[in-house]
């Protein structure tokens, strides 16, 4: 059996937090949560998931911040990062990259454009493989 890819999702909002994790899991990824940007470093750090999907605005650290230190580790710098926030400020876009994300998605969003972004940034191996009939 294929090993479920993991997903790291760092949010605050408990409601988006329980509609992402459900809507990947139904796509066959393991979801592991954190609620804050200090929770999600550590996570990060400790369960080495295959992805992480970041919001900006967090308590006790924020999303740039986690991104930062997570990118310079060389266990963590090789995790694809999705920042994951409402601001959409184009300033906004330009700091996540420059502090090493691998992809923006801005709230309000569409599931299949973060479904979209995942799969883009796991390895074709990686991604679980779901029947859509033929």
């Amino acid at each position: 059996m294929v090993e479920k890819k993991r997903i790291l999702l760092v949010d605050d909002e408990p409601s988006i937090v329980k509609m992402v994790s459900k809507r990947l899991e139904v796509e066959g990824f393991e979801v592991l949560t954190a609620y804050d940007g200090h929770a999600g470093l550590l996570a990060a750090q400790s369960q080495q998931p295959d992805l992480i999907i970041l919001d900006l605005m967090l308590p006790k650290m924020n999303g740039y911040e986690v991104c930062r230190l997570l990118k310079f580790d060389q266990k963590s710098q090789h995790i694809p990062i999705i920042l994951f926030t409402a601001r959409a400020q184009e300033k906004d876009e330009q700091l996540g990259n420059e502090c090493g994300a691998d992809a923006y998605v801005r709230k309000p969003f569409k599931s299949e454009e973060l479904l979209g972004k995942v799969r883009s940034l796991l390895p074709s191996s990686a991604t679980p493989e779901v029947s859509h009939g033929a």
